[in-house]
């Protein structure tokens, strides 16, 4: 497996070098830091930390909010490309270990929250212990941390109907509400899957500023929807080298391959 991914991802930056990434808004996605667990989006706290003091130095970090702004500017009026850096899911490493170092380097974040595993203590696949409203309540109070919603149950709004779909989105909204005090403004699907029928789409439309899907590319001003924003997820293998080219919006073959992948993957799963 780690050969075929290598191989990817060398085709991925060949591929860029034939075709740069346009300039435009680029998101990050992160899952998880500490390097626990032997999965790729465990990213051992070192490699998190030297990325992040890349972007501190090399790059223009900013909030979601002020990266969606630059979407409504004409392209060459954008500048420095901006770069938003996004967790998804809520495991107690968001605080343990990926705070401090956002916090060192006062990099903005937003953190995708599937409410149910932090209301109900219940842990994450792979073994993810979930963190608590009241630790998230003290790394909201860093003024770095957008909490957003990722469902309730981290359904999976391709194969559930619209009811369904509202249910999920309604009860993660209530419950951010309820225990931080503000209510989410932005959404990012659970595994990156959009939904099939318009109907749930537009269940996440009403209740979101934004919603994010995956795409490795950059989002263009002036062409980016932004219920579909695309985000370039950071792995164990890409080291320096390949996290440096996704900053730039860079890799998206590697992300085509494995969307293809995912759909097969995921078929037959509901969260």
């Amino acid at each position: 497996m780690g050969g075929s991914r290598s191989a990817v991802k060398r085709a991925a930056a060949a591929i860029d070098r034939l075709r740069p990434p346009p300039p435009g808004l680029v998101v990050l996605i992160y899952h998880r830091v500490g390097g626990h667990a032997p999965m790729e989006l465990d990213l051992p706290t070192p490699s998190f930390e030297a990325q992040m003091a890349h972007l501190a130095e090399h790059a223009a970090p900013c909030t979601l909010d002020e990266g969606l702004a630059t979407l409504d500017r004409p392209e060459e009026a954008v500048g420095e490309r901006p770069v938003a850096v996004t967790f998804d899911d809520g495991t107690a490493d968001f605080v343990e270990e990926a705070l401090p170092v956002l916090v060192r380097h006062r990099i903005p974040v937003t953190l995708y929250l599937a409410t149910a595993f932090v209301e109900e203590q219940r842990r994450f696949p792979g073994d993810g212990r979930p963190l608590s409203w009241g630790a998230l309540a003290d790394a909201c109070s860093t003024g770095l941390v957008t909490v957003g919603s990722h469902t309730h149950r981290h359904a999976l709004l391709d194969r559930v109907d619209r009811r369904t779909a509202a249910d999920e989105l309604d009860r993660s909204v209530e419950l951010i509400a309820e225990r931080l005090g503000t209510a989410p403004v932005h959404f990012a699907y659970p595994k990156a899957l959009a939904p099939r029928d318009p109907a749930v789409e537009a269940e996440v439309r009403a209740r979101f500023a934004s919603a994010a899907l995956s795409g490795t590319r950059p989002n263009r001003p002036g062409r980016t929807d932004r219920w579909r924003l695309s985000r370039s997820p950071v792995q164990r293998s890409d080291g320096m080298r390949y996290f440096v080219a996704k900053t730039t919006g860079g890799l998206w073959f590697e992300d085509a391959a494995r969307g293809v992948l995912n759909r097969w993957r995921y078929r037959g799963s509901r969260s």
